[in-house]
């Protein structure tokens, strides 16, 4: 959309419209003071929750003048823009931001910020309220139309979200050697069929190719950067609290999810006490069991609600247990009871990869050669090897319908 600059001036000529908002600035120093902020992110929230479009900050919206923004004041412009995404709308909204450099009309040399602003897979609420964009206004969504929008982007989100494109990301973001493990001989042999294919290219509501949602989360070196809270979470307390003044370590784990598995159970390893018995021999009794760590990390990064913009794993270890917070309820009609018996996933796609990376380490992780078994067999095996090393079996629980808390209990101290 507006590729280049012609294109973009061109359009302002024309005025605002359904996907483009021109917006002069007003200042006080380096700091924006007008428009206000709010007013700002209803207008960038109504484009989010309507289609893609594209926000010009430096351009007078009534005379359609080419304005400008000082360059001693760009930094600062940017910061103001950031901050709105990040802090005014909710979920917060990814956009791409960037510094226009153009010829006005006068001949003069100006610079503008252009914001992109993607048909978003949320429904973003600002301070006004629920808003969407029809012609060069934003408008309050009607109890209907919102809960129409509703409707629709979660049911693209419970049918396949791992499928949805991401229209901001750019298609060079996904690196070869992340998704080149994926490929067979039976694979095409031009990269950008293969990765059509696999699903990890896919096309927006604009007919754009992009990265999918499972694209992102698996081939992408910093997924973070366009699914904010696609990592996990976590800590060690040296007691049975969760209290910062007990903390002995804490990592934000993030990266591609094959390498959160790996990095989440490093992190149990690296934290857990080991005792020891002598019957004759010397035996090392772990506090956990990590072929029941290793299944329950891989279940909460395969099966969480990736669609939960604003949450994220949590692994919380304590002196007498582990709890893995997920994002999410049970999927389709499971339910706590049916978990051992029972198979289903929210995200397909996601699965069907992991079921193809290779474990780092087997020999650490039981006989699993790779992530993921498809088999339903994670489970049964959480449950069988805590308690023979605890005496005790895990515990699911359900938490307000919209997060599940498994708790592994330790092996007592020895």
């Amino acid at each position: 959309m507006l590729d280049t600059t012609d294109e973009l001036l061109r359009q302002i000529r024309l005025g605002g419209d359904s996907s483009l908002e021109l917006k002069d600035l007003r200042y006080s120093g380096n700091t924006v003071k007008a428009p206000h902020p709010n007013t700002m992110a209803d207008e960038i929230a109504a484009m989010a929750n309507t289609a893609s479009g594209v926000l010009v900050l430096g351009i007078d919206d009534k005379s359609r003048t080419i304005v400008g923004i000082p360059e001693e004041r760009l930094d600062a412009v940017e910061a103001w823009i950031r901050g709105i995404c990040n802090d005014l709308i909710t979920p917060q909204l990814l956009c791409r931001i960037r510094k226009v450099p153009v010829t006005a009309y006068d001949g003069s040399e100006r610079v503008l910020i252009r914001v992109d602003i993607p048909k978003s897979l949320f429904v973003h609420q600002s301070p006004g309220g629920y808003y969407h964009r029809i012609g060069g206004s934003k408008r309050m969504m009607s109890p209907e139309a919102l809960a129409r929008l509703f409707q629709q982007r979660s049911q693209a989100r419970i049918i396949r979200f791992d499928e949805q494109s991401v229209p901001d990301a750019p298609k060079g973001c996904l690196e070869k050697g992340l998704w080149e493990k994926f490929r067979t001989d039976l694979s095409p042999e031009d990269d950008q069929e293969f990765l059509t294919k696999l699903k990890l290219l896919t096309n927006d509501d604009d007919g754009n190719l992009c990265p999918s949602v499972s694209g992102i989360l698996m081939a992408c070196r910093e997924p973070q950067e366009y699914l904010k809270n696609a990592m996990v979470q976590a800590v060690a307390y040296s007691g049975t609290e969760r209290n910062a003044a007990y903390q002995l370590d804490a990592q934000d784990i993030v990266g591609p999810l094959d390498a959160q598995i790996t990095e989440a159970c490093k992190f149990v390893r690296r934290n857990m006490r080991v005792g020891a018995t002598k019957d004759p021999a010397r035996m090392d009794i772990p506090q956990f069991s990590i072929p029941a760590v290793f299944e329950a990390v891989v279940n909460a990064v395969a099966h969480r609600d990736y669609s939960m913009q604003s949450s994220k794993i949590r692994l919380h270890m304590f002196s007498d247990r582990l709890e893995i917070f997920s994002p999410g309820a049970i999927p389709n009609t499971m339910t706590i009871e049916s978990l051992p018996l029972r198979q289903a996933t929210r995200n397909e796609l996601l699965t069907s990869l992991l079921a193809r990376c290779p474990v780092e380490t087997p020999s650490a992780n039981g006989p699993r050669k790779f992530l993921m078994d498809k088999r339903g067999e994670g489970v049964p095996i959480i449950l069988s090897e805590s308690k023979k090393l605890s005496g005790r079996y895990p515990e699911y629980q359900l938490l307000d319908e919209s997060e599940l808390l498994l708790t592994i209990f330790a092996a007592a101290p020895r």
